[in-house]
Formats: structure tokens, C-alpha cells, sequence
């Protein structure tokens, strides 16, 4: 087994311009885990942030795991460097983040975000997935204990509907699949509509 050396940055310069305006690049990686791409998927967004402007990193990860690292990287988190900003990757597979390339980049990202002028924006660093339920919702009641605790009474109301499930996301699932459990939508949905409108 051996690893492909990594090109020149210059490699990218084709895609880089035919990018062009665009405000949303989506970059995959034809097998989780593999080196080579993680690689190369750092090198071009660190251009795409560098030469274009992008200040948002949105990756297939669980939001509340992300979101530890996108207060490490935007100077807001309590961990003092990169290993431990990704210390929250504990779930299955948590080798997609807690590897050397995303290691290297978040220590980039966070050296980049620090050599910004104040006024300016931190580029963010943000998970999409939401497979760990419990910890989402724990996410969205420390934030509102601390804002709103009124908020924060009302948050926890809601999701009480899924207390019933014990964080068994797959039971929610084939109980409300089935009929044999009411489902929590509206609930959740009232709650996100209402975090929304207060960050507006």
C-alpha cells in the first residue's frame, strides 16, 4: 500500500476558473477515509476560501460535533487546539474527522480565521447530519438556557416527545413509520421555525 504524492496547487487553477462566481462548490470524495482525497478535498477548499472568498465549510458531519470545531476555528470554543476541537467525534466513523487531513486543515482554518482583520467574518466550519438526536437537542438547550430560559422551558416541552423513544432514533422511526406513535414534527419544526426567527 502507498500513497499518491500530491500535486501542485496549480493542478486546481482549471476548476478553480471554471468555478468562477459561484457561491456553492459541493466536493465528495469517492470513499470515505481515504487519504489521498481528504488530501486534495483540503488544498481546494483552502483555495476556494483563499481566492474566492468562501466563508462557510459545510460537511457531512453531525451538527453538534461540528459546531465544537467551528468555535475552535472562528476563536469562540473552549479547546485549545485542533485534536481536542475534534474530540467530539466519538459516533461511528468517527476516523471521517478525527484523522490527520482534517486535523491539518482545522489547524489551517483556525491560523486563517486568526490572521483576519477583526471586522471581517470567520469562515465557519458546519455540520449538516443530525444522527445524534439527544445531543442536537441538548445543543439547542444549552443554547437557549443561556439566552432565554423561558425559550429553553418551552424547547424542552417539545421534545419531550421523543423521551418516550430513549434516544433509539431508528424505534422514533419504525413506531411513527408504522402509526404506531404519533411524530414529533410539528413539535420540532415549531421549535426551529422560533430559534430562526430569533436569529433574524
Amino acid at each position: 500500500m502507498y500513497c499518491l504524492e500530491p500535486g501542485e496547487l496549480s493542478d486546481y487553477d482549471p476548476l478553480i476558473e471554471t468555478i468562477g462566481e459561484r457561491r456553492f462548490v459541493l466536493i465528495g470524495e469517492a470513499s470515505h477515509g481515504t487519504h489521498e482525497f481528504y488530501r486534495e478535498r483540503a488544498q481546494l477548499t483552502k483555495r476556494l476560501i483563499e481566492e474566492k472568498g468562501f466563508d462557510a465549510v459545510a460537511v457531512e458531519a453531525d451538527f453538534p460535533d461540528a459546531d465544537r470545531v467551528n468555535r475552535f476555528v472562528c476563536g469562540t470554543g473552549n479547546d485549545e487546539n485542533a485534536v481536542d476541537a475534534l474530540g467530539g467525534f466519538r459516533r461511528f466513523p468517527a476516523w471521517m474527522w478525527r484523522n490527520a487531513d482534517v486535523l491539518d486543515f482545522v489547524g489551517w482554518l483556525r491560523s486563517y480565521n486568526d490572521s483576519l482583520p477583526k471586522m471581517l467574518p470567520r469562515v465557519g466550519f458546519f455540520g449538516l447530519d443530525l444522527y445524534s438526536l439527544q445531543t442536537s437537542i441538548d445543543a439547542v438547550i444549552r443554547y437557549l438556557n443561556g439566552v432565554d430560559p423561558e425559550a429553553a422551558a418551552v424547547a424542552r416541552k417539545r421534545y419531550s416527545c421523543f423521551d418516550h423513544f430513549d434516544e433509539d432514533t431508528q424505534l422514533y422511526g419504525y413506531s411513527t413509520a408504522f402509526g404506531l406513535s404519533r411524530s414529533c414534527e410539528d413539535e420540532v419544526v415549531e421549535q426551529l421555525l422560533e430559534i430562526y426567527e430569533r436569529a433574524a
